[in-house]
């Protein structure tokens, strides 16, 4: 079969698809967040969640999945969270380079994901936290809980409204953890901008080799539901996804996509992503 019919029957069944369903927002810039400073050489501090994280990530757990102890979270380690996150609202972020920006939004996004969790634990899955407005809304994406330079943001904000118009950079889906086992791995260190490109990296290789990123099970195409949702950040076509597929995969997946002409499923498991939580 030729190569770019192949790739169309991927594309088509990613599209008609539906066994993951999840309405992701499209990109679109808050132009309010564009402002920055090239020459800036202020560093922002994230070694309180540095730290926060070393302790608290699991990286070798048998699921190959980087796992979370929340049910051994205790006052001092929230109130160390809370702190973090009210001092990175309390910088005027417009102020810094590019490369400080994009590692500030990263760690702000996760800080708060897991300060969602912990506050409410026991919780089975981030999506029973339903704290967005709207009827049919779930989940806590769309509730404002951060304030920065004034403005009232949202977790969809930060991702939809600011990383990914900002950057362009559909590694970034790679850094954001859902709080989930089928989200990719939440780093055991803080992105910087001196490390941000080796995580990022990193985040990649780790989730493209993993079942839960991109297999092939029984002769079927299995991916993540991130390349449905967000299929726009990864090129124009089946094409653009099978490439960046084959850019960080091992070379025995590498070579099994390369030969690969049949149908696609995609799928993403939304339970949380605790020490204790199965597989």
């Amino acid at each position: 079969m030729p190569r770019i019919f192949s790739c169309a029957i991927i594309l088509l069944a990613i599209l008609i698809s539906s066994n993951s369903a999840r309405t992701a927002p499209k990109a679109e810039l808050w132009p309010r967040w564009q402002k920055h400073d090239p020459a800036s050489q202020q560093k922002i501090d994230h070694g309180a969640w540095d730290r926060f994280l070393k302790q608290n990530v699991v990286v070798q757990h048998p699921s190959g999945i980087n796992r979370v102890r929340y049910q051994t979270f205790n006052p001092d380690d929230q109130k160390s969270l809370k702190n973090y996150l009210q001092s990175l609202q309390a910088l005027a972020i417009s102020d810094y380079n590019r490369k400080e920006q994009k590692a500030y939004w990263i760690n702000l996004y996760n800080a708060l994901t897991v300060d969602l969790i912990i506050s409410r634990f026991p919780v089975g899955s981030i999506r029973d936290i339903n704290i967005s407005p709207g009827l049919l809304a779930r989940g806590p994406w769309g509730a404002k809980l951060l304030t920065i330079e004034g403005e009232r943001l949202s977790l969809d904000d930060i991702e939809h409204r600011i990383l990914r118009p900002i950057w362009r950079d559909n590694r970034v889906h790679y850094a954001l953890n859902y709080a989930s086992l089928g989200s990719p791995n939440l780093q055991p260190a803080a992105y910087t901008s001196e490390n941000s490109e080796t995580l990022l990296e990193q985040g990649a290789r780790e989730f493209v080799n993993h079942p839960r990123g991109v297999a092939i099970q029984n002769g079927k195409l299995q991916v993540s539901s991130i390349y449905v949702w967000f299929q726009e950040d990864f090129g124009h076509g089946a094409a653009d996804l099978m490439e960046h597929w084959q850019e960080y995969a091992e070379p025995a997946l590498a070579g099994a996509l390369e030969k690969y002409q049949g149908g696609l499923a995609h799928d993403y498991d939304w339970r949380l992503n605790g020490v204790d939580a199965m597989p």
